[in-house]
């Protein structure tokens, strides 16, 4: 179905608005897939890819009514801001699993050029972070019509991987921390932070833009309505990685377009919202896997390739940054298929963007009072930390450890995740996992706690807490079964690093 107008033509990069509405003596099927977003260095034409994609796919049990007040969970999937990669995943499986409690929901936004070209020209003619308006958008559309397929607009959970777990954490501060009742809960998988910049570091990327599309001949101001005035095919010749300024490549850095600090959606950097108390007060569940890095990190043969690797995907980072990252990150034993230096480069990129953001923020949202919540203490705000540790010989095999995602299969079921989407061990030696994820998930979407409905004989799930010291109480979750353990007094030191050295980068900008 449709949640917003298509994006086309003079809609382009503004905000989402509400579909035209259809003749009411008409019914339009919503029986199959639409297109999804056009994603970085995608060909125009592109199978299964459209401008045209603003859609939601919903599921709910048949019998449902607007009285039944079913709990919501929406789906934010991810692709780095460059893709959708996690599209049109099949929620029959966790509403069956919930004994048809539950609507579930999965959606499309806008990536890439389509949803995060940045500059005071797009601020003043269209909207920034248009990618995150559009889930903006979707909430607000939940809220409105949710309740016609069986669930509880006041009872909606969030719940993003990798860029859609970044974006749960976004829209906790967005605004500000505005509290728009859109949500009660959140569930962030593998949250991804990549670089936050401002609009005016971003003026480079709408220049490239202009220039590749013939636009940089017309003045400043008539830009915008040249780039819409554009041939859908000529704008994605444009939709692709480039080298950061100061770097040569190739390689390209693995994710180009980024939401940026636009002082109205996100007023500052996120890390200082969090830390000043502007978010949304509301229980939440994080989770990683051990081996974040695996599928992203340069096959490194020497420490110089680990550094070069960083410097072209973080490009605030110094010589003497790099130094520093390596001195945290000796080599590492060897793992197969891979050069001697991989390892390393895996586990420090896994931390830097997505288990060290996990922490960081698990750390901020504990210790801080936050707007919407009243000003009371975090020790009444349910938050609670899973490190994924499920083995799969295939995974072994290559290399890749418990790479990122790999959770999603035993979150939303083997069956879910589309051709190719799922390890074959996930009906053999792996399959008690998906019963003791999907039990802990469905739990926290219904009761706001991991607990309430777990499985029968899992353990119960505590909360992380760092007061007294103590680095974070996080769920290990491995094939033979789950139990509570402490964040490593090592990972933790290496994620203040991390945090330490962004905000040092970010200050200096």
């Amino acid at each position: 179905m449709r949640y917003a107008a298509p994006p086309l033509g003079s809609l382009r990069w503004r905000a989402p608005v509400e579909p035209v509405q259809t003749d009411p003596g008409t019914v339009e099927k919503a029986t199959t897939f639409r297109p999804v977003c056009l994603g970085t260095g995608a060909p125009y034409p592109a199978d299964g890819q459209d401008e045209d994609c603003l859609f939601v796919n919903v599921w709910a049990p048949a019998n449902a009514t607007a009285r039944s007040k079913l709990p919501v969970w929406v789906f934010i999937q991810g692709g780095g801001y460059v893709a959708n990669s996690n599209a049109n995943w099949d929620g029959a499986e966790v509403v069956q699993r919930s004994g048809h409690s539950i609507v579930m929901l999965n959606f499309n936004y806008r990536v890439g050029l389509w949803g995060f070209l940045a500059s005071e020209r797009v601020r003043a003619d269209g909207a920034l972070n248009a990618g995150l308006l559009d889930q903006r958008m979707l909430m607000q559309w939940v809220k409105r019509h949710i309740s016609a397929f069986g669930g509880d607009p006041d009872h909606v959970v969030i719940h993003g991987a990798s860029a859609g777990a970044g974006s749960v954490a976004m829209h906790l501060v967005a605004y500000g921390g505005r509290n728009d009742g859109l949500f009660v809960g959140g569930m962030a998988e593998s949250v991804f932070f990549p670089a936050q910049p401002t609009v005016a570091e971003l003026e480079y990327q709408f220049d490239r833009v202009v220039g590749q599309t013939g636009c940089d001949t017309v003045a400043p101001a008539r830009q915008m309505a040249c780039l819409r005035e554009k041939n859908v095919a000529v704008l994605q010749a444009a939709n692709q990685a480039q080298p950061f300024p100061g770097r040569t490549g190739p390689p390209v850095p693995l994710f180009y377009w980024t939401p940026c600090v636009d002082g109205d959606f996100l007023r500052d950097l996120p890390y200082r919202l969090f830390e000043r108390g502007q978010f949304i007060g509301v229980p939440m569940l994080f989770g990683s896997s051990t081996d974040e890095g695996s599928v992203f990190a340069v096959d490194a043969a020497s420490p110089s390739d680990v550094a070069t690797f960083f410097r072209d995907n973080y490009p605030l980072l110094t010589a003497n940054d790099t130094s520093a990252i390596l001195a945290r990150y000796p080599q590492l034993p060897p793992v197969p298929q891979h050069r001697p230096w991989f390892p390393t480069a895996s586990r420090a990129y896994g931390e830097a963007t997505f288990i060290c953001p996990q922490h960081n923020l698990l750390r901020s949202l504990s210790n801080q009072p936050k707007v919407g919540h009243g000003g009371s203490s975090s020790s009444s705000l349910g938050l609670y930390a899973y490190r994924y540790n499920v083995h799969d010989a295939e995974n072994l095999a290559a290399g890749l450890g418990v790479p990122h995602l790999f959770d999603a299969a035993a979150i939303f079921g083997p069956d879910s995740l589309g051709p190719g989407g799922a390890r074959a061990s996930y009906k053999t030696y792996n399959a008690a996992v998906v019963p003791l994820m999907m039990g802990y998930w469905l739990s926290f979407v219904r009761a706001l706690d991991p607990n309430v409905h777990r499985m029968s004989g899992a353990p119960v799930w505590e909360c992380w807490n760092e007061e007294g010291g103590d680095a974070g109480r996080r769920m290990l979750i491995e094939t033979q079964g789950a139990t509570m353990e402490s964040t490593p007094a090592e990972e933790a030191e290496r994620c203040s690093f991390w945090l330490a050295l962004g905000r040092e980068r970010m200050e200096q900008r």
